[in-house]
């Protein structure tokens, strides 16, 4: 019988711990504060940026929130960052992406402050993982070795393979597992014979954007299967990029969608702004 990591579970013990570190920090006249700000009104985006209010809240982490204009140009923006990089008070900045087209997504990560990049995305951030040094980890994949951890699967020796090689989830996965002592092999859209190497995973990590991609032939017996995956199939329910149903009979271990890796993406969130306050 699979093992069903909930991510519900874990990502409320992870903000009940960051509450309690939020009051002691209260009790020193510190208040956690994390600004959002939202360019648009991409429905997506404002339902995860309700979800990090909502988070906050939950915490005790103060939230400020800009929702600008689809129409807010790149320098108005630069401007905003810049004027939040240098206030005391505000410990992390988040822009919400996916920003208009006309704005450059990599200018306004690069413009945030590496001490508030609470999204773990600016390249300074990437740069201390790849060698191992300390700085703030992309959300997603931070909050999966959370799931590992607390659900005493071990990482050490494992064969891992992540199927995906975005900067948000599939590298940072990777250098994350190398950290914790896994063999890591990364695949991706030109990766041969894909089913022969996601076979060889002790721990497969998929966040390749398709949903129900990865099937039986995919996955080893007694596998552990994380899904980073967040689709609406045909009949608008949720699903994952692992065709669930397929292979829960056959892993170990595997985080359903809703209510796997998604919640821990918002926590570590939580995590990284109680980090910064504490820099």
């Amino acid at each position: 019988m699979a093992t069903i990591i909930d991510g519900k579970k874990i990502s409320t013990e992870i903000k009940d711990e960051l509450k309690e570190q939020v009051k002691i920090l209260k009790e020193k006249n510190i208040e956690v504060c994390l600004c959002v700000i939202q360019v648009g009104a991409d429905p997506a985006s404002t339902i995860y940026v309700n979800n990090k209010k909502k988070a906050c809240e939950y915490v005790g982490i103060k939230s400020l929130s800009y929702e600008l204009g689809e129409d807010t140009s790149q320098d108005e923006l630069l401007e905003l960052i810049n004027k939040l990089n240098k206030q005391n008070d505000v410990h992390g900045i988040l822009v919400q992406l996916p920003l208009p087209k006309h704005i450059d997504e990599d200018k306004i990560i690069d413009a945030i402050s590496p001490n508030k990049d609470v999204d773990g995305f600016h390249p300074q951030s990437v740069g201390r993982l790849s060698i191992g040094k300390k700085g703030f980890v992309s959300c997603t994949p931070a909050g999966i070795v959370q799931l590992l951890k607390r659900y005493n699967i071990s990482m050490e020796g494992k064969e891992c393979v992540v199927v995906g090689r975005s900067n948000i989830v599939g590298k940072p996965m990777a250098m994350l597992m190398l950290r914790e002592n896994a063999t890591v092999t990364v695949c991706h859209s030109r990766t041969k014979n894909l089913s022969e190497v996601t076979r060889r995973a002790d721990i497969l990590i998929v966040a390749i954007g398709k949903p129900k991609f990865i099937t039986n032939e995919h996955v080893k017996e007694g596998a552990v299967v994380i899904d980073v995956g967040m689709h609406r199939n045909e009949n608008k329910k949720l699903c994952g990029d692992v065709d669930y149903d397929e292979v829960i009979d056959k892993v170990s271990a595997i985080t359903p969608v809703p209510g796997g890796v998604g919640p821990m993406t918002i926590a570590m969130l939580m995590y990284n702004c109680v980090e910064s306050a504490l820099m």
